[in-house]
């Protein structure tokens, strides 16, 4: 990016009490792409321009429009929206025509008002993709073809699409994933022609700033419990498991071998902590670095790591494969990568996950679980049930 296209970053957050939750409340599905990181929230109503569907590098491609956009005079223009999981798939990205800026949903008091209540809607038909017991045969089948040495890890997902006798309450949907969650990352765009996405994701791909990133992998997960005691005890246990640590350990270890050429100096602590959202407890590792070319952009990043092993798999490439044979729906938004960039190259871009795609009256939900050697195909398939649950409670359904 030549320097004459230089623009001014984002504008600083606004702290007042109740700004961050004001953008939250004016969401509206359709013209709207909504955004909510630790660091701020953003919310971009109408399309200026879409990013372009061709065969150029995507980060090319999001340059493109958003240098166009300074020269059509916009002070600041961001790209939002989502990148799918297959490659060379259709993204949903675009320059907003406003983008409203507030600090971050866990810091405004009002967050933890009550929003609007899921209705316990009885009339949701859940048909499940592929049913559990299906899901867990494959997990067999994958954890026996590792024993023979043909791979190390996959991620295999399922799906639960629900359908309503009413009108889907997209903003209600995302005003209770954001007040559930509100450390996370919430998020509401465009995901194709009257088709929206939306969910809460707890797992940061990576962020640029300046000449700085951060990256914060999670793998390996064990499910909350409402016994205090108990819940203390998971939480030890997963940081203690033998399994959990090695699969977190082949997710670190990819994103060092990826940041690595980008970075003079790049960070990795030794051991993982834990981050925890209301259902899971999830082994979290921060790396964090120094650009060594200060023109490398947040989606340059986010395109050399996607998709990690946390949501494919290693090797990438049987992996993908593993997945195309077991999974019996496309996965589209799910586990690709939803986030922002300006013309600067700073941005937050993050592994969707913990998400739904809505159309019309139907919200098809997904879940995975990372599967390896040691895993156990009832153990994955409960994990997968306990993360639907985010969703689920956000509509007022239950498996």
């Amino acid at each position: 990016m030549s320097a004459s296209l230089r623009v001014p970053t984002a504008p600083p957050p606004l702290d007042s009490p109740g700004e961050a939750t004001t953008l939250l409340e004016a969401y509206r599905p359709g013209t709207d792409r909504f955004l909510a990181t630790p660091r701020h929230t953003l919310l971009g109503t109408g399309t200026a321009a879409l990013v372009a569907h061709d065969a150029r590098p995507l980060s090319l491609r999001v340059q493109e429009v958003l240098d166009d956009a300074v020269r059509g005079g916009d002070p600041a223009p961001v790209v939002v929206g989502s990148v799918p999981f297959a490659p060379g798939g259709v993204t949903a990205l675009a320059v907003p025509e406003t983008v409203r800026w507030a600090s971050a949903l866990r810091a405004d008091p009002l967050i933890a008002t009550h929003g609007p209540q899921a209705a316990q809607d009885d009339a949701w038909r859940i048909r499940e993709v592929p049913a559990a017991e299906e899901y867990s045969a494959s997990v067999a089948a994958a954890v026996e073809r590792m024993r023979a040495g043909e791979f190390d890890k996959v991620v295999l997902a399922r799906t639960l699409e629900l359908t309503s006798e009413h009108d889907l309450d997209l903003p209600g949907m995302l005003s209770r994933l954001a007040r559930r969650d509100p450390d996370g990352y919430t998020f509401a765009v465009p995901s194709g022609p009257n088709r929206t996405l939306v969910g809460a994701s707890p797992e940061l791909l990576v962020a640029r700033r300046g000449g700085r990133l951060v990256a914060n992998p999670l793998a390996g997960s064990a499910q909350r419990s409402s016994d205090l005691a108990e819940d203390v005890r998971r939480a030890a246990a997963l940081l203690d498991s033998p399994k959990d640590l090695h699969e977190h350990a082949v997710v670190v270890d990819a994103i060092r071998e990826a940041l690595a050429p980008f970075c003079s100096r790049l960070e990795v602590p030794d051991r993982p902590t834990l981050v925890r959202t209301a259902a899971m407890w999830h082994l979290s590792t921060t790396l964090t670095g120094e650009l060594r070319d200060p023109s490398s952009t947040a989606l340059d990043l986010a395109s050399a790591l996607h998709p990690t092993p946390a949501v494919c798999g290693t090797p990438t490439d049987v992996a993908r494969r593993v997945i195309a044979d077991s999974e019996p729906f496309d996965r589209g938004a799910y586990t690709g990568m939803v986030g922002w960039q300006n013309a600067n190259g700073d941005g937050d871009w993050v592994v969707t996950i913990r998400c739904a795609e809505a159309e019309g009256r139907t919200l098809r939900l997904f879940a995975g679980a990372g599967v390896v050697a040691e895993s156990s195909p009832e153990a994955e398939t409960a994990e997968t049930g306990a993360k639907f649950r985010t969703f689920l409670s956000a509509v007022g359904a239950a498996l």
